[in-house]
């Protein structure tokens, strides 16, 4: 049974660039985003729930966040659980209503930030490396095993290195919008 697959090697690189996109849209960049409150979990009922499963989350204008508690009960936990995220929120209680103004972001945070992206972007390619050297291997041992010639492990290997410069390349793209996207602010 050959162990080089094509459709898994595709999948688990394309699985490392949507995971860096989804890191990508946590980092802060001065507009509201309610993807920015993912990362919170909240201590309700005696366990940490995420946020989104105890109250929802939207932007009803650019630079403010609005998080409505589904019960009353929650919104002390709430207002914790936002509090030690290390956003930087400080959010203010209305009702079952917190409100989060985003505060401008400060020269030094946005290059921290930028950094951060392009640490993100470091770590996705790294993944896809790695997915591209377990593909290799699998090659070699097809090849090994005779169940592939060595034209064969060789036009496999064009294509899992074509694979490999796709998803690095659509990285940097991501990343570079990104960091585009909080130095701009």
């Amino acid at each position: 049974m050959a162990k080089y697959d094509k459709a898994d090697i595709e999948r688990r690189m394309a699985g490392a660039v949507e995971s860096l996109k989804s890191d990508l849209a946590g980092l802060r960049t001065g507009r509201a985003n309610t993807s920015l409150l993912d990362p919170v979990v909240v201590e309700v009922y005696g366990s940490m729930m995420p946020l989104n499963q105890v109250a929802t989350v939207s932007a009803p204008e650019p630079r403010m966040l609005s998080v409505q508690v589904w019960d009353k009960a929650n919104v002390t936990a709430v207002e914790k659980g936002i509090a030690h995220a290390g956003l930087g929120l400080n959010p203010s209680i209305d009702g079952q209503t917190l409100r989060l103004p985003i505060p401008d972001l400060t020269e030094e945070r946005r290059r921290d930030l930028a950094k951060l992206a392009g640490k993100y972007s470091e770590g996705a390619k790294i993944a896809i490396r790695n997915v591209r050297r377990d593909g290799m291997e699998a090659l070699k041992e097809d090849e090994k095993k005779k169940e592939i010639s060595e034209d064969e492990r060789k036009r496999h290997e064009d294509e899992v290195q074509k694979l490999t410069d796709k998803y690095v390349a659509e990285t940097d793209k991501a990343a570079e919008a990104k960091e585009k996207e909080i130095m701009s602010q």
